[in-house]
């Protein structure tokens, strides 16, 4: 029996030592962590249970017999996070770069399997150079395995890939399946095809980093739902976003004990509104004084910032939230915002995840550059998400709500539960100054007129008791409080059930 236990010691030494120490060297010099240094801080102190770890590749070509080591350049297994179980695959770059194989590829199958039997998010870590070589079409199919499962697992647990060294070729489709993507500043990269290839076809010169670091995904491309300073920052911060996902679609949104009073009142948002209609402000002070205890992540931050959403927690229960930023563009909706936020709410709505919107918009973003880049149907994946959301939708205006974006931001009229509007809120087809040049063209040339027709306007249409009568708005509140308001809302609505009509799926206008 010594023997045997000796035996299996060794075996697992050697499973541990992955590449061997001159690589696991190379990977800490170029500031990374290795596959299972990666997990160890993931997860709760020793409650990682490996799987797999002898597993080891079956190719002949190439000589790739005479160079075999156990677990194939890929560490599976399960454990927890904050007492709540996880699965996680993570691709060490320190055995064949963390190509993928065939056996590399049924490894993270199995962990893909058992996730979704166990209702339980799956968190992916990768670091590799794509799909092994000598392996040829058996590579690529286990790559077509996994993006398989990628597509029966979503919607019904939660996805997370934390890009964490190089992702290219075919690897990179998994993580573009899933439901957020996280990188690392400086040492990771995605891209389909690398910079030589590029040079090749297309005659660019680029680097890396230009190509698909993680400064163009997380600000351009919108690839990236963030992107953190070092791996331990990274991987931080990911365990405080599983404490606010629930561990699948029929769980409902987790709870956690908090202190923060349900009741509380905050003076300082009386007066967060400017009395100058065009002055902006900060819309996320406003989303930090009404969640609890000020405990906001927030998602793709340096991305379409004229739209902010996150998630946050109300009396200790998860919320999703949306809101214009009245700081960046006017809070005005274009492209980019209307897409960031599209997703975000269609997420909440497939994990039954409550979302709270707060609106200040002044309409679409006009201009040649938004129409010809598809704003209608860009805009209308926000309208549409809000549509089909079955969650409960509570939503506060706080200032503007002009013309069509009023609708699409969970109005009434699409769907919304509980809408209120603070004193300071507008409500109209569009700004006063606009409308009177439209409606009354003839006395442009009389400055006292246009003045008189304006305060009109004002005074008719730029309140938001106009909506309160219609029934539009539920109630006019004061702005100190909203979170009290929103907490009774969200209680009210707990049980909230819709019916919506059978069908195959829906045809969302990608």
């Amino acid at each position: 029996m010594k023997d045997i236990v000796d035996k299996l010691e060794e075996l697992r030494a050697n499973a541990r030592a992955g590449g061997g120490q001159r690589r696991v060297d190379a990977q800490h010099k170029r500031g990374k962590l290795t596959a299972r240094e990666r997990i160890e801080l993931l997860m709760d102190k020793n409650s990682f249970e490996e799987f797999d770890m002898f597993v080891e590749h079956r190719s002949n070509e190439f000589g790739m017999e005479k160079t075999k080591i156990a677990g194939d350049g890929v560490v599976t297994g399960w454990g927890t996070v904050n007492g709540r179980s996880i699965f996680v695959f993570a691709k060490d770059f320190t055995v064949f770069g963390g190509a993928l194989s065939e056996t590399h590829a049924q490894k993270i199958m199995k962990i893909q399997d058992m996730a979704m039997r166990a209702r339980a998010p799956i968190v992916g870590l990768f670091d590799a150079g794509g799909a092994r070589i000598q392996e040829g079409v058996a590579a690529l199919g286990g790559y077509g395995e996994v993006f398989k499962r990628n597509v029966i697992a979503s919607g019904v647990i939660p996805q997370i890939s934390v890009i964490m060294g190089p992702c290219a070729g075919g690897d990179v489709y998994s993580p573009a399946m899933t439901d957020f993507i996280f990188m690392v500043r400086d040492t990771s990269y995605m891209f389909v095809t690398g910079p030589d290839v590029v040079k090749t076809v297309t005659n660019e010169i680029v680097t890396a980093e230009e190509l698909g670091g993680a400064s163009v995904h997380a600000t351009r491309s919108s690839i990236a739902d963030g992107a953190y300073d070092n791996d331990v920052e990274c991987l931080l911060q990911m365990r405080r976003l599983l404490d606010f996902l629930p561990p699948n679609f029929s769980a409902g949104a987790p709870e956690w004990p908090s202190f923060d009073d349900i009741d509380r009142i905050e003076p300082s948002l009386d007066t967060l509104v400017p009395d100058n209609p065009n002055k902006p402000y900060d819309i996320k002070e406003l989303i930090l004084k009404t969640v609890d205890e000020g405990d906001f992540f927030e998602l793709s931050e340096t991305f379409a910032r004229n739209v902010v959403i996150g998630f946050g927690r109300i009396a200790g229960r998860t919320i999703g939230v949306v809101a214009n930023q009245p700081m960046v563009l006017a809070g005005v909706l274009d492209s980019d915002a209307s897409r960031k936020a599209a997703r975000f709410v269609r997420f909440c709505d497939a994990f039954n995840i409550p979302i709270v919107t707060f609106v200040d918009v002044p309409g679409f973003l006009p201009g040649t550059a938004q129409e010809y880049g598809g704003l209608i149907k860009h805009g209308a994946k926000l309208l549409f998400a809000y549509s089909q959301a079955t969650v409960p939708l509570v939503t506060v205006i706080t200032r503007k709500a002009f013309g069509g974006a009023y609708d699409v931001m969970a109005s009434k009229h699409i769907g919304g539960d509980v809408n209120y509007a603070w004193p300071t809120a507008q409500i109209a087809v569009m700004g006063a100054k606009g409308a009177v040049e439209i409606i009354f063209r003839a006395d442009i040339g009389d400055p006292e007129k246009i003045a008189a027709r304006t305060r009109e306007y004002e005074e008719r249409f730029l309140s938001p008791f106009i909506a309160a009568e219609r029934g539009y708005i539920d109630d006019v509140i004061m702005p100190s409080t909203t979170r009290p308001r929103i907490a009774r809302a969200l209680a009210m609505l707990r049980g909230k059930t819709v019916e919506m009509p059978g069908r195959k799926h829906d045809n969302l206008p990608v």
